[in-house]
């Protein structure tokens, strides 16, 4: 059975259909503009040889798949076509997508995608990023998710220097049906993040999401609060924070990525959250992030509601990617 049938397989059995549903839509620009040109592409090259991938080289890099990791797609993409003595261009959109997935888990299995939350006792979440990009949002989704799954749940207003910023994490705390622990505006986020974590002891909450500043008057500045909130949550609650969530805005491309290597540098970032995954044609963003940075990416924004914040899962985004293709019979 090839990768493609295998996929679509997955994808039609029980509380699958939703996800696939739900990437399918999300993903329909990113979708349009890839699938689009790399069906122009098979249209005008009937022969697999090196102008074939040199275009596709072209097609991937302006999906914003990243440089580094078109060059070693490319190259598993020749060694398979050698391997599997593929000689013509429509064979090779099932070896793209199946390499996707591949380049995509790398050595690692599909548990890098799953959010670290502790059985017992208080985890406690650091989400970071710059502002514009969602961040308040994502917490306020994750909040509502992890209520969804049965958890407790507490939000730490720690961007104190935005203005409204304490205010928004609170819409979302009403929202979700969450207590937020907040301070002034101008308050020292460190000290909020310390009477949120008492707070969330005494109440015996399973999960802490702690909102953090996305700007102040220069990188430096921001690096080094982030610095002090983490020495805070380690102090106090020792092998934490369990996760450390960088927000990137998906429509930013190229950008997303430096903002995910200057995060990365100066906190130990375990995860990212993607929004507006919906809102680009660039969704292979998602891949030079995880190649490049060898950080998972463990949530997706697909849409404005609540519940369009997905966990990722690579292979529902490769679906998401070649769904036209999917529909379409296939032979076994």
């Amino acid at each position: 059975m090839s990768f493609i049938q295998k996929l679509k397989n997955k994808f039609k059995q029980e509380n699958e259909e939703e996800v696939s549903a739900k990437y399918k839509e999300g993903m329909e620009k990113t979708r349009t503009s890839f699938s689009g040109k790399i069906n122009d592409l098979i249209a005008r090259y009937r022969k697999v040889d090196e102008d074939f991938f040199e275009e596709l080289e072209e097609v991937l890099i302006s999906a914003d798949v990243g440089v580094m990791t078109v060059m070693d797609l490319i190259d598993e993409l020749k060694f398979e076509v050698q391997r599997r003595k593929i000689k013509e261009t429509k064979e090779v959109k099932e070896v793209i997508s199946e390499k996707l997935v591949d380049i995509y888990y790398g050595d690692d299995d599909e548990e890098i995608e799953t959010l670290n939350v502790l059985e017992d006792g208080l985890t406690i979440i650091l989400v970071v990023g710059v502002n514009g990009v969602g961040k308040t949002t994502s917490i306020g989704k994750l909040a509502h998710r992890l209520k969804e799954e049965g958890k407790s749940v507490m939000l730490a207003a720690g961007d104190t220097f935005r203005a409204g910023a304490i205010e928004q994490l609170e819409v979302w705390g009403e929202r979700a049906g969450v207590e937020v622990i907040k301070q002034s505006a101008g308050s020292d986020p460190a000290a909020v993040i310390f009477d949120a974590i008492k707070a969330a002891k005494s109440r015996e909450v399973d999960v802490l999401l702690c909102d953090t500043a996305g700007r102040l008057q220069n990188k430096v500045n921001l690096m080094n609060e982030l610095s002090k909130v983490k020495r805070v949550i380690e102090r106090e609650v020792p092998g934490a924070p369990h996760e450390v969530l960088l927000v990137l805005d998906a429509t930013t491309g190229q950008n997303a990525l430096s903002q995910a290597k200057t995060f990365s540098e100066s906190t130990d970032v375990t995860g990212i959250v993607l929004t507006k995954l919906d809102g680009t044609a660039k969704g292979g963003i998602v891949l030079a992030i995880r190649h490049e940075l060898n950080i998972p990416v463990k949530f997706v924004g697909l849409g404005e509601k609540a519940e369009d914040m997905q966990k990722f899962d690579a292979n529902a985004f490769v679906y998401g990617l070649f769904a036209d293709m999917l529909e379409e019979p296939m032979e076994e």
